[in-house]
C-alpha cells in the first residue's frame, strides 16, 4: 500500500483524485483493521483472562497444600521440642529442690504417714491406761484403807504417767510437724 501511495505522489493532478481516493481507502483499510484488532483482542482477551483465572487458582490451591504441609510439620516440631523442654525443666527444678533439702511430696505422705500412726499409739496407749487404772480403783475400794490410800497413789502415778506419755507423743508430734515444716520451707 505505501508503493502505491509514493507512485501516485508522484504523479499529476488528475492522480490527485485518485491519490485522495487511495488514501481514503487506505484509511478506511486501516480502520477497519483496528476494528477487527480490537474485537479479536476482546474475543481473546476473555480467554486469557479464564485461562489466567483458571492458573491462578492452581497455584493458590497448591499453595495452600504446601502452606498446610508446613504449618503441619512445624507444628509437629515444636510439640516435640517442648515437650523435651517440659521435661529437662522439670528435672533440674527437682534437682534443685533436692539439693536444697526441700521434701517431695514422698516424704511428706511419709511423715503424715508417721504422725498418724503415732497419734493412733498415743490414743491406743491412753484408753489402755485408763481401763487399767478404772480396773485398779475398783479392786482397791473393796480393800481397807491402807490399800485404798496405795491405791489412789497408783492412781496418781498411772495418771502422771499417761500425762507424760501424752506429752511425750505430743512433743514428738511436734517435732516431727516442726521437722516437715522445715524440710518444707528451707
Amino acid at each position: 500500500m505505501a508503493k502505491k501511495l509514493k507512485a501516485l505522489a508522484g504523479g499529476t493532478t488528475g492522480n490527485e483524485k485518485q491519490l485522495a481516493q487511495t488514501i481514503k481507502d487506505s484509511a478506511y483499510q486501516i480502520w477497519l483493521a483496528g476494528l477487527g484488532a480490537f474485537a479479536k483482542a476482546q474475543e481473546e482477551g476473555g480467554k486469557v483472562f479464564e485461562a489466567l483465572v483458571k492458573e491462578g487458582e492452581s497455584v493458590q490451591n497448591r499453595t495452600k497444600r504446601v502452606a498446610a504441609d508446613t504449618v503441619a510439620e512445624a507444628r509437629k516440631a515444636a510439640t516435640g521440642t517442648w515437650d523435651k523442654l517440659e521435661s529437662v525443666f522439670e528435672e533440674r527444678v527437682a534437682r534443685a529442690l533436692h539439693s536444697l533439702n526441700v521434701p517431695t511430696r514422698k516424704d511428706i505422705d511419709a511423715l503424715s504417714a508417721r504422725v498418724h500412726d503415732l497419734t493412733t499409739a498415743t490414743k491406743k496407749l491412753s484408753g489402755t491406761v485408763q481401763t487399767e487404772t478404772t480396773k485398779t480403783v475398783k479392786a482397791v475400794k473393796g480393800s481397807a484403807a491402807k490399800v485404798a490410800k496405795s491405791a489412789a497413789k497408783v492412781t496418781e502415778e498411772a495418771a502422771e504417767v499417761v500425762t507424760k506419755s501424752v506429752q511425750i507423743a505430743k512433743d514428738e508430734a511436734a517435732n516431727l510437724a516442726t521437722e516437715v515444716k522445715k524440710r518444707a520451707i528451707g
